[in-house]
């Protein structure tokens, strides 16, 4: 009867287990006040403490409750503490949340000391290796224990809070708050927490040391150098082939994976607690020593530290005959800060190679998972000790000592491959699945049912929760792991720990310290039950690197440490991998603390992912550069400089070895000599590739349930970098008005996008996407981000500086040569107008812009046209009187030149129609180069948009046959009518002016022109060349300007194109036929170039036909004007 109430009624294990989570939850509230001054922030402003600790008029009343703390007398001290009155209502209400903080705190003790009560009273067995589980929690509980009243300790705002409470709750409710005076003591008592918990803890000083001392099986086995463990071949899959399908067995499967700061932390408060065992007992000494050895300090909670020598040093100078433990302490102090850094390195360094050749193996072999799960447990808690003994070591590195030993630049290859066997874990958990399953089921159940069988005695409660292990056991089967039933031992594993409560007091029927063969072996099965059900709560137990988020600044330097290191970088995609590990150090009992945590994780992921991008950017563009650069040099430009080498080759012999070094030939690179030479682009190239693989690792990653794909950050990286490098090698300046040449341009960019193209090989991205994203972007007059573009800047160049300079007569159309040429002119220009303009730099700039860019570049053109033709309409309507009476006098010579010469602005209206008509003539060139680009690209599309625009019947609507056109000129095929220049001019309103006069105004424009011809030949510049098929002063553009808006402008106004040029030709001819009387040399100087243009308006117009011609001119006079020009060129040449 007995049994029963010391056992399972006392419910230990339910106990240590509400706890061990409570005190958790308990700790992580009272740290957020230590931390940040509110209750429910987990990271914020230092400032954020309640208004009344910082309000300096309350400043004197909060300074009294603190120095009268726990008693304050509040009648007889009205005047100093009237100020807080007014306030009582706001305190009582902000306050609140702190306070009863501090009076969970105070009933979690209440708790933990009255079950370490019942545990002495029940005389519990302790032993790791054999009721692990009711050991293990009850060191978790001391330690959680002494840990919270430490971080209580260590807020300074305590004694304010809780008076100021106290206060606000007396003046509202007439009395003191019922727990305040346990409270208030406590606090009191807690003001040096590990002096009052070793008085505290005399009683409990045999359980304590107990637990403790069972530990020396395991802590020191645990507790090895790096050189012991390579010696052993620890985590090794390949060093004994012949076992390698042997599952890996241990009598203490836990404690094998039970990590070392765990323990270390158990030793060193349990015996700082129960210090008189370190006098009495050998085996307490020596596990003491080895942990003050190992550490200068320990983590309390997060990234809270406990400076182990200095605190105990202090806790046993004031303890009499405690020389000697002192002289351990500072012995050992020297130790752990000349020995403990370069102990841990090599660990690390150690656990990179294991962890690599583990992470191999399992991916070529998952199946050894099976077998082999506790390796890779043990491997996972391994490094994880060493990568928290690092953080916390270098966050609190002495000033004495060496800090090369505290910073590790390797860390994030180990970080990595913590990561990869994760990643294995969670990938193949069916696999391990079905073998524990069966493990189970086919050897455990037997084995354990040979043991209960065994038993000399076994009580009915006991046999039951046996019984029902061995048949939960035997039930399992590889079906339900194929048919992917959820597992659930959770209920077998809290009954394990029950029955080691039951089992292991004193007077229990079934004495478990009598039968460890039986722990042992439960301990086992549960380690196996655990590889069915908990493999995700395995994976935080054993690698949880949640610890970062509260280190976020070493976080951050290890990061760029990796980045700076090109051998580390292909395994900085580890740091993106840890902040997802960041939710799980969140507790239940502080819910607002996630929002923040989740924030942090969220930010840090986000930056290190951006970072790696801008790292591989970079990469990328000093490639791009160094092939363009390549590309560059094979330029038709440079091969000028060989062409006279060879040609100068013989002279250059006779003049000895004094000549010019012979210059190297594009591809000398590539040759040479040995492989262990390695230029600047090979290094670019294995950086590049290192960097890639980290954001190819993983195709996305889910952090506070947000999802990151490391590859989009590199894309849009890409796109932000070449948009600028496009625009960037235009090379515009607009103060000196220098451009790229379009070729030049277009060659840069296909290198530039060749490089691109080759990032397929390292990511899987969709580097068309980006192609297509940017390059279309470029075709419009600003992209994205509002920024220009080289549409923009290319049509800016050639409308204001080419087009200006033609306009000015410094540059000639030469029809022949289908290019803008420079005239010699006394003022030099900066650019050579043919290396812009000719077929192949037109084509290049079609490439570069495409379909959509050209229409731009022609709206721009026409824009400019359309100016020109205002301007010409204002000269008409000065002389539309005039003007109509030429109209209908065209035949009677005599009154033409009298009229003629009322005349005004003549030599304005030529001039504007040879802008108009140079700049029609830039906009054929574009629009044939573009049809010739789209002819390669899309032939098929182009022949049909071109069969379609000639097959359009002549009776077709207008409307119709204009979209028809819009088609084929976006197409780059010439139209009978431009769609562009007729939308130009139709946006033209004029006000008060009905369409009638409009159209009047059109009509009149073209008999001014026609009459104003010839003048034309009065101009020495007007002199035909043949070379070029045109003259100088570029008035042989005139042809294309009259046709072409003729055709828009009477498109506009629905009149007759046909019948306006047959009057355009009557007059045109009648007025360049009476020059042929004229005597006057200076007058009749060009009369002959000037005839041509009749003939060149002809040819241009797909409206006239050499028949009128010569019916308004005599066919011979045009064949003597070109019998003429021809002769005078050639003896002018001569």
């Amino acid at each position: 009867m007995s049994r029963a109430v010391m056992s399972s009624q006392q419910k230990i294990a339910e106990k240590l287990t509400i706890l061990n989570d409570r005190g958790i939850g308990m700790l992580t509230r009272i740290y957020n006040i230590k931390k940040q001054g509110q209750v429910w922030k987990a990271c914020g402003d230092p400032k954020a403490k309640p208004s009344y600790l910082i309000d300096k008029n309350l400043e004197s009343a909060v300074k009294y409750i603190v120095k009268k703390f726990p008693v304050v007398d509040t009648r007889n001290n009205s005047q100093q503490l009237s100020q807080l009155h007014k306030e009582k209502q706001e305190i009582l209400k902000n306050l609140a949340l702190y306070y009863f903080t501090f009076v969970d705190v105070m009933e979690f003790k209440d708790h933990v000391s009255e079950l370490l009560n019942t545990i002495d009273a029940c005389q519990v067995f302790f032993d790791i290796t054999v009721n692990f589980d009711l050991t293990k929690n009850y060191l978790d509980l001391v330690v959680t224990y002494t840990t919270l009243m430490i971080m209580v300790s260590r807020i300074e705002e305590r004694k304010a809070i809780v008076g100021l409470y106290n206060y606000a709750h007396e003046m509202l409710h007439g009395a003191s708050d019922r727990e305040y005076p346990r409270l208030g003591q406590m606090i009191v008592d807690y003001e040096n927490p590990l002096k009052k918990m070793m008085e505290e803890f005399v009683p409990h000083s045999k359980s304590l040391s107990d637990a403790l001392i069972s530990l020396q099986m395991v802590y020191p086995r645990r507790n090895l150098s790096a050189e012991q463990w390579r010696n052993a071949q620890l985590l090794s899959l390949i060093s004994a082939p012949s076992t390698m399908l042997n599952p890996a067995q241990s009598d203490t499967m836990p404690c094998e994976y039970l990590s070392l700061d765990t323990m270390e932390k158990w030793i060193v408060f349990g015996f700082i607690l129960c210090h008189g065992n370190l006098n009495s007992d050998a085996a307490a000494l020596s596990l003491w020593k080895i942990a003050l050895q190992s550490s200068s300090c320990l983590a309390l909670f997060r990234d809270e530290v406990f400076h182990v020598h200095k605190v105990a040093e202090d806790l046993f100078m004031n303890i009499k005959g405690y020389n000697k433990r002192i002289a351990d302490i500072r012995e050992c102090r020297e130790t752990a800060l000349s020995h403990a850094g370069p102990l841990h390195r090599e660990r690390r360094k150690f656990l990179r190679s294991a962890l690599k050749e583990l992470a191999t193996v399992l991916a070529d072999q998952p199946g050894l998972l099976g077998p082999k799960a506790l390796f890779v447990f043990m491997a996972l808690s391994f490094a994880r000790d060493e990568i928290i003994w690092l953080l916390r070591h270098a966050d609190n590195i002495p000033r004495t000592r060496n800090s090369d030993d505290f910073i590790d630049k390797h860390v994030a290859e180990l970080i990595y491959y913590m990561e990869e066997l994760r990643a294995h874990v969670r990938k193949y958990g069916p696999v391990m699945q079905r073998y524990y399953v069966q493990y189970l089921s086919g050897f455990d159940a037997v084995v354990l049912n040979e043991l209960v069988q065994n038993l000399s005695v076994c009580p009915e409660d006991e046999s039951i929760i046996m019984s029902s292990f061995v048949n939960t056991m035997t039930s399992l089967s590889v079906k339900q792991v194929e048919d992917g039933e959820v597992f659930d031992f959770r209920g077998m594993r809290l009954d394990w720990f029950r029955l080691q409560a039951y089992t292991s007091v004193s007077k229990a029927s079934l004495n478990l310290s009598d039968h460890k063969e039986l722990g042992k072996m439960m301990n086992t099965i549960i380690f196996h039950t655990k590889m069915v059900d908990s493999l995700v709560e395995m994976l935080v137990e054993t690698s949880d690197l949640s610890i970062f988020c509260f280190y976020s600044r070493a976080f951050e330097k290890m990061f760029h440490q990796c980045l700076e290191l090109p051998s580390q970088s292909r395994y900085s995609i580890a740091f993106p991998l840890v902040c997802t590990h960041f939710m799980s150090c969140t507790h239940e009992l502080c819910p607002e603390e996630r929002h923040h945590i989740g924030d942090r994780s969220l930010s840090l992921c986000n930056m290190f992912l951006d970072e790696m991008a801008k790292q591989a950017r970079n990469l990328i563009t000093d490639i791009c550069t160094e092939q363009c650069t390549l590309s560059d040099q094979l330029l038709p430009k440079h091969c000028a400089k060989t062409i006279s080498q060879a040609v100068n080759k013989k002279s250059k012999k006779q003049t000895g070895k004094k000549g010019e070094p012979e210059r190297e030939k594009p591809g000398v690179e590539s040759m040479r000599k040995n492989r262990l030479l390695v230029t600047n682009l090979d290094k670019l190239h294995t950086a590049l590739s290192e960097l890639c693989f980290s954001i190819n690792y993983v195709p996305n990653l889910v952090v506070w349930e947000h999802t990151f794909t490391p590859r989009e950050y590199l894309t849009s990286h890409l796109e932000i970098r070449f948009t600028k490098s496009i625009v960037g090698m235009t090379m515009y300046n607009q103060a000196t008005q220098e451009i790229a040449k379009p070729s030049e341009l277009l060659t840069s960019v296909k290198a530039y996008m060749t490089v691109l193209q080759s990032i397929e090989n390292y990511v899987q991205i969709d580097i068309t996407r980006v192609f297509n994203n940017v390059l279309l972007q470029q075709t419009q007059h600003l992209d994205s981000h509002g920024e220009p573009t080289i549409t923009s800047l290319y049509t800016n160049w050639y409308l204001e500086t080419l087009l200006r300079q033609v306009s000015n007569g410094h540059i000639a159309y030469f029809p022949a040569m289908k290019a803008f040429v420079n005239l010699p002119t006394e003022s030099e220009l900066t650019f050579n107008a043919e290396e812009y303009s000719d077929i192949s730099e037109m084509r290049a700039l079609s490439e570069l812009l495409g379909p959509y860019g050209m229409k731009f570049l022609s709206e721009s053109l026409m824009w400019h046209i359309s100016s020109q033709v205002a301007e010409l309409k204002k000269l008409v309507v000065e002389n539309v009187d005039v003007l109509t009476q030429m109209r209908t006098s065209f035949d009677k010579p005599d009154q033409m030149a009298a009229l003629f010469k009322r005349l005004t602005s003549v030599d304005s209206v030529l001039k504007r129609m040879t802008i108009i008509g140079v700049i029609l003539s830039f906009r054929s060139l574009a629009q044939e180069a573009l049809k010739d680009v789209l002819s390669c690209h899309i032939p098929f599309l182009v022949s049909s948009v071109e069969d379609f625009k000639d097959h359009i019947p002549r009776e077709t609507d207008m409307k119709v046959a204009m979209n028809v056109y819009e088609l084929s000129s976006a197409s780059g095929l010439p139209c009978e009518i431009d769609p562009a220049l007729v939308v130009a001019l139709s946006s033209q309103k004029s006000e008060n002016i009905s369409p009638e006069e409009e159209y009047k105004i059109a009509c009149l424009l073209m008999v001014f022109v026609a009459v104003s011809l010839p003048t034309l030949a009065s101009n020495v510049m007007s002199q035909y060349s043949p070379a070029i098929e045109g003259h100088c002063n570029n008035i042989h553009c005139l042809a294309k300007a009259i046709n072409q808006i003729a055709a828009a402008l009477f498109t506009i106004h629905k009149g007759s194109i046909e019948d306006r040029l047959k009057e355009f030709l009557a007059l045109a001819s009648s007025s360049l036929l009476k020059i042929g009387q004229e005597t006057d040399k200076t007058t009749t100087r060009n009369r002959e170039s000037v005839y041509l243009l009749l003939d060149m308006i002809v040819q241009e117009s797909p409206f006239l036909t050499m028949d009128l011609l010569e019916s308004c001119f005599p066919y011979v006079l045009l064949r003597n004007a070109y019998h003429a020009v021809y002769k005078q060129s050639v003896t002018s040449s001569a």
